[in-house]
């Protein structure tokens, strides 16, 4: 090995080594995860115009274009899809904690759990929603290192008892300047991977009903662990936090836009 590509290799394997830290107490891992969910949080409506990118093995790219609406103080959130042509008019509503699929075509409402691939793709519901990690799961500090050139936590997530998520563990890689999380890791309790998922992109805009800014992933990249060569780019744009239709997460008012 020449001295140029030896040096090539250390700089490479530096990026990948622990960075020297003490283990995060449990009050600074509570405040750590605290912080992600607040950045996240709304307090308000939202309206964002959404485009997923979907890749499969030997088939051809699908790109679906979908309108998500939320309402982040009611726990209700809302997609309807407009493109292509096909998907037009099918949508997802969750209110009270229910999640129910909408298709025009049969006109009937189906219940869905957390797990559903959301339009056939490797999204997920929450992949689309704020941060809810404390209401959702129970953390653990698991290190500090490096991930690239960014210096992260590595914090291990464990569904908390009755509560219904799309993964029970989770591993994220938190940016200790940000707090932004740049990689997510969800596993089943068997402890098999299920998807990867990077979020290198993240911009901020200002919420009045919040009366601060709200960060959200403007790109996500999902890769599924179990069918290889499967993966999902999202991309979020056109968001708006003026207040929404008062009777909008309503099943009727999903129908009336296929009429």
């Amino acid at each position: 090995m020449t001295p140029m590509r030896l040096a090539a290799t250390l700089a490479a394997l530096a990026l990948l080594a622990p960075v020297p830290a003490a283990a995060l107490g449990a009050p600074e891992l509570a405040k750590v995860v605290r912080e992600i969910d607040d950045r996240q949080r709304n307090q308000g409506d939202w309206k964002a115009l959404c485009y997923m990118e979907q890749k499969e093995k030997d088939k051809t790219d699908v790109v679906y274009e979908l309108l998500v609406f939320r309402r982040d103080q009611d726990d209700k959130q809302m997609f309807l899809f407009t493109k292509p042509k096909a998907e037009a008019g099918k949508g997802y509503l969750r209110i009270e904690k229910n999640l129910w699929l909408y298709d025009p075509s049969t006109g009937r409402w189906e219940r869905r759990t957390e797990r559903e691939r959301i339009g056939g793709t490797n999204t997920r519901r929450s992949d689309l929603d704020e941060s809810r990690l404390v209401e959702e799961y129970d953390a653990k500090w698991e290190a500090d290192e490096k991930l690239g050139v960014y210096a992260v936590h590595r914090i291990l997530l464990s569904a908390k008892p009755g509560v219904d998520v799309a993964f029970p563990v989770v591993r994220l890689w938190v940016d200790q300047a940000s707090l932004n999380i740049l990689k997510r890791q969800e596993l089943a309790l068997s402890g098999r991977l299920m998807r990867t998922v990077y979020q290198p992109r993240w911009r901020r805009i200002f919420s009045p009903s919040k009366k601060a800014d709200v960060w959200y992933p403007e790109e996500i990249r999902v890769f599924d662990e179990i069918e290889k060569g499967n993966s999902t780019l999202i991309l979020i744009k056109e968001i708006d936090l003026r207040p929404l239709q008062a009777n909008l997460f309503t099943k009727a008012w999903l129908e009336s836009r296929s009429r």
